[in-house]
């Protein structure tokens, strides 16, 4: 199974190249792949009574976590329709499109990891993984629903489609979590060996997985969106919405019916609205003029008949159910190539523009007719096996009330009535004559389809009857599954072509007479029928409900969001207030049992930082606010500190200092104080709030840590950093081993964050490092220039104004910079086992740059790292990427510590650890986050402050008038930099 599931993957990810390079014909080639799966599945097809094929693949053996996948009876069925239908599709392919179009080539990639997808699908045996698969088939139906991007009907139907399933699996997932958590397993095995007893929690888990099966296979309410779905090409309708994607949630309903089927809510969900489903889709698949939206509401209606059949409980309506499925695959792709294939040569869909197409096209009305007999349920097909088969079990059936059985099987003849009814308008609409004696003008135009053009469909509709004749051998593959469920003190009937005079014959025959009656009857009275607007509409009542979602987040935004910081932040605080305490006070929760301070030093830390945000509060100069602010930052380390985290104190104590001079930065484009019409002075609701949050947080804080029941982690976390990261460093082990993934998010976003800055600053092409001082010098710079009774200690600093120079800073910079770079490698290679790490080395080299950019200048930053930060940050996270995979060469989970050895020149054996590249990717993004910032916030600000005349930080230039002293040495340099 991993292994078809791999070729699958792979065909997916090459097709695009092989249909550039050999054509449209390049889809024969891929349907080699899902043909190639399907003859797996012939050949291993599960045995009657041995055990189901199980393979697992090991992701997390510590926290038990694994992908397993189980071929039994069920998965076989679906698998085959999978990747039978699939592989006839992809050749139906070749001939459908006529040229290979960049999104063709991609389009056959998207068919195929559908298939993958699917398959997947039906053989998880994890219901989470299940889930992955799910989605991924929503994903995909998404991109190939909206192959017509063009279209603003692609369009709508595409995120139609993805909304609604996308919401039904969502519900799907709590109640498979729902589900897993109360098995305490997330196997489906587990759970339909041993189902939960039955509740109000059980029930309500197994409704919220009934509304993404439901949703996924179009059952009323969620019906409205397969006929939306049918602006994509004919290939996706033949395979999605006939043959795949629609039978998932089917697949899933049979899967769970054996332990939820006696359920009341499972009852009600899947009878009761299959019943209406059937009823709903066929009423309206006669009233519509396109052919392909004929077929779509057929769909719709077999889909209800369907969920019926697999959902009701017993052991002989599955099988009758599991030959449906067969049958509904086989006959509804073939009939939808075939409208394909008038579409193509026709160029319309409409019934009223096709006339005596019959004549002209006697094969594919053939071809037609036999997969409409299979789909109005008449002899020789399996639509007849399948419905005579439903008719004898529901009616006997003793999974419901007598009065019940009868009810639903009185509705299911109803409906194939109204089956029989819109299969023969189908064949009248596409082929018949309609009392014309000539051919309607579109059928004149048309051109002949080529022989392989009928393939695919005639297959299906070929291998429809064959199946009825073998319907013995065919229903003894079925049993396995079927055996799963009770029979209600009946034996399991075997499958058979014809069982003979009785009830079920009865009813077929009303289902042929009365469809065709009715048939007539529509078509004479259809103004009278269908000349109205329906009074319901599920399309029309998505849209309502689109429109009101719009309408409420307006509302809500109008009312939260209204370009007031204050007001913002107030919501935002004030939510974070309310509802975590009301909720804290009106659920259980422990008891307080608090104590003082451990020492002296603890109240003289807090005191200052009581003061230092009190202070805050009340400063109008914004420097001096900054400043105060940071003494809490600082105050916070020496905590930690003094709680004995020298790593947590470290990180706090550079970030504090960095994010300061951030903060610098950016305040040099403001004034020193807000203006009086911006002064705020004491609110107290302002004030109010603030108290109010830092105190939620406290109580939040001390009852979280009074709630502890269990043993802390934190206990073991020294042994198992050593054990499995390979290191003593605990903290350190944490980020690039144990939370590794978490870790890379982060520093994803950081680079994100860093993209945002630069972009918001430069706002057009900002690529390239720092200037240098050999770019001034080209520029119109010389060394002649400078002074030659100055010493220069940053090369940078000559470049600059020389009221705006420290040869202190200069010189202390000169003489520390190279220890900051030796402590910053020193705390990246140690923090593995000593504080340290990636993240502070990267912020201790980070500080190094901002000092040599504050004593020199922008010219100064280039000389000190002239590389352009986007590509330290590209490298940093792909060096950091690539450690997963280096870690699966090396036999260890992604992400996770893997120990190899090397030998060098004197040093011998050297033991590395690959969580030490991952922390190398984190220093330079660190190193490069930086950079990027001081050239956004700093270096492009110093340019912008130059070219403007009017700038307080621009420097006067004095004139030589002939009556005073003219411009000094640096103020001609400083006058060069401003004309360039």
């Amino acid at each position: 199974m991993i292994a078809v599931l791999v070729a699958l993957g792979l065909c997916a990810l090459f097709a695009p190249p092989v249909i550039h390079r050999v054509g449209i014909r390049g889809f024969y080639i891929l349907a080699l792949a899902p043909a190639g799966g399907l003859v797996w599945v012939i050949v291993n097809w599960p045995a009657a009574h041995d055990p189901p094929r199980v393979e697992t693949l090991t992701w997390v053996e510590s926290l038990d976590m694994s992908i397993v996948l189980r071929f039994d009876t069920l998965a076989a069925v679906m698998s085959v329709l999978i990747l039978g239908v699939g592989a006839l599709v992809l050749c139906y392919c070749a001939h459908y499109f006529d040229t290979p179009r960049p999104r063709v080539a991609v389009f056959g990639g998207e068919m195929v990891a559908f298939a993958a997808a699917m398959f997947g699908l039906v053989v998880s045996d994890n219901m989470l993984v299940l889930y992955v698969f799910w989605e991924l088939t929503t994903i995909l139906s998404f991109m190939l629903v909206g192959f017509y991007a063009v279209r603003a009907t692609s369009r709508r139907a595409a995120t139609q489609a993805l909304l609604v399933t996308t919401a039904g699996g969502l519900a799907m997932l709590v109640g498979i979590i729902m589900l897993g958590e109360r098995t305490g397993s997330y196997l489906l095995s587990d759970l339909l060996a041993d189902p939960p007893a039955s509740g109000v929690y059980v029930q309500v888990a197994v409704i919220l997985v009934l509304v993404g099966a439901l949703s996924k296979s179009a059952i009323v309410p969620f019906h409205f969106w397969l006929p939306g779905a049918m602006a994509a090409p004919t290939p996706v309708s033949a395979y999605l919405h006939a043959a795949a994607m629609v039978k998932a949630g089917v697949y899933l309903v049979a899967r769970l019916a054996p332990a939820f089927g006696a359920l009341t809510g499972w009852q009600i969900s899947v009878i009761t609205l299959g019943l209406l489903t059937m009823l709903v889709g066929g009423w309206r698949s006669l009233r519509e003029l396109d052919l392909k939206l004929v077929l779509a509401f057929g769909t719709v209606s077999q889909l209800g008949f369907l969920s019926v059949l697999v959902g009701f409980g017993d052991a002989n309506v599955m099988m009758a159910g599991l030959a449906m499925i067969i049958a509904h695959a086989m006959f509804k792709a073939s009939l939808f190539m075939v409208v394909g294939i008038i579409d193509h040569s026709t160029g319309t869909r409409d019934v009223r523009k096709l006339a005596r197409l019959g004549e002209r096209l006697p094969i594919l009305a053939a071809v037609a007719a036999v997969a409409g007999a299979s789909m109005a349920g008449l002899p020789l097909t399996m639509g007849f096996v399948g419905k005579e088969t439903a008719f004898a079990s529901v009616w006997d059936s003793g999974a419901l009330d007598t009065w019940q059985t009868r009810t639903v099987t009185i509705v299911m003849v109803i409906g194939s009535v109204i089956t029989m009814a819109y299969t023969t308008r189908f064949m009248w609409g596409a082929f018949g004559r309609k009392v014309r004696t000539e051919p309607s003008a579109a059928v004149l135009k048309m051109h002949r389809p080529s022989a392989l053009f009928y393939l695919a469909p005639t297959v299906l509709a070929v291998a429809g009857v064959a199946a009825s004749l073998l319907a013995g051998p065919i229903g003894s593959l079925l049993e396995p599954h079927a055996e799963t469920l009770p029979g209600f003190g009946h034996e399991l009937e075997h499958l058979a072509l014809w069982h003979g005079f009785g009830r079920p014959v009865v009813f077929s025959i009303i289902v042929i007479v009365g469809g065709a009656c009715l048939f007539l009857l529509v078509r004479r009275l259809r103004d009278l029928l269908f000349g109205f607007r329906p009074l319901l509409n599920a399309d029309r009542m998505y849209d309502a409900t689109l429109r009101a979602a719009d309408t409420l987040s307006l509302l809500l935004t109008r009312n939260t969001q209204r370009g007031s910081l204050p007001i913002t932040q107030g919501v935002i605080l004030s939510t974070m207030i309310i509802l975590p305490l009301v909720l804290l006070f009106t659920g259980a929760r422990t008891s307080l049992e608090l104590s003082g301070f451990d020492a002296a030093s603890q109240v003289v830390v807090g005191g200052i930082m009581v003061a230092a945000a009190l202070a805050a509060t009340v400063m109008r100069n914004r420097l001096a606010a900054t400043l105060v602010v940071g003494v809490t930052g600082y105050g916070c380390g020496t905590l930690f500190a003094l709680y004995g985290a020298p790593d947590l104190a470290l990180t706090q104590f550079l970030v504090e200092t960095l994010t300061l001079v951030i903060f610098v930065l950016v305040l040099r484009k403001l004034p020193a104080e807000p203006e009086p019409r911006h002064a705020t002075g004491f609110k107290p609701v302002r004030a109010l709030l603030g108290v109010a949050f830092g105190v939620s947080l406290v109580v939040i804080g001390l009852f979280a840590a009074a709630a502890r029941s269990e043993q802390p982690l934190h206990i073991h976390i020294p042994e198992a950093a050593y054990k499995f990261g390979h290191g003593a460093n605990a903290v350190n082990v944490l980020l690039v081993d144990i939370r590794a993934w978490d870790t890379l998010g982060e520093i994803s976003v950081l680079i994100v964050a860093a993209t945002g800055v630069a972009s918001l600053v430069f706002r057009n092409r900002r690529f390239g490092a720092a200037p240098r001082v050999a770019d001034a010098t080209r520029n119109g710079h010389d060394d002649d220039d400078v002074p030659p009774d100055r010493t220069t200690w940053l090369l940078g600093s000559d470049l600059r104004d020389p009221r705006h120079r420290s040869m202190v800073l200069e010189a202390t910079t000169r003489l520390i910079f190279p220890t900051i770079v030796v402590l910053s490698v020193y705390f990246f290679w140690a923090g593995h086992n000593s504080p340290g790490g990636g993240f502070a080395g990267g912020l201790t080299m980070g500080l190094g740059l901002v000092l040599r950019y504050l004593a020199g200048g922008r010219y100064e930053l280039g000389e000190a790292l002239p590389l352009e930060p986007g590509r330290i940050l590209g490298a940093g996270l792909a060096i950091s990427a690539g450690t997963a995979t280096a870690s699966l060469l090396l036999g260890a989970p992604a992400l996770s510590s893997a120990v190899f050895q090397v030998t060098l020149p004197l040093l011998g054996d050297v033991k590395l650890v690959t969580a030490l590249f991952f922390d190398l990717g984190i220093y330079m993004i660190v190193v490069g986050l930086v950079l990027d910032v001081l050239r956004s916030l700093g270096a492009r600000l110093d340019v912008e402050n130059v070219a403007e005349p009017n700038s307080p930080a621009a420097p006067r230039l004095t004139v030589d008038t002939g009556t005073g002293t003219g411009p000094t040495d640096s103020e001609m340099l400083l006058a060069d930099e401003v004309r360039r």
